[in-house]
């Protein structure tokens, strides 16, 4: 596992070993390809993660960086979230896959 300093180098390192998509998430999946991808709890796994934390301790400056692939969609790429930017509209089985 590397030991990234930010989120970009971890950016830039993740997309070097083929994560190159963007993903993004939705109430019950995530979705990448502007929406022409949606994938859900089973349908893929974090690799691996990385958190990272900025000049304030303050929450909106804290931030993760996870490394997901699918297997059955031959799709590897980046979510990138604010510590606890999870809401009601997110289904469980997504946060659990993201804990």
């Amino acid at each position: 596992m590397e030991d990234y300093k930010n989120l970009v180098d971890a950016l830039n390192g993740l997309k070097a070993q083929g994560y190159v998509e963007d993903f993004n998430l939705a109430e019950n999946c995530l979705v990448c390809r502007a929406g022409a991808y949606q994938l859900l709890a089973d349908e893929f796994q974090v690799d691996t993660s990385y958190r990272f934390e900025g000049d304030s301790s303050a929450p909106d400056d804290q931030s993760v960086v996870y490394a997901i692939s699918s297997p059955r969609h031959e799709l590897k790429g980046t979510l990138v979230s604010s510590y606890g930017m999870y809401t009601d509209t997110v289904t469980a089985e997504i946060i659990e896959k993201l804990r």
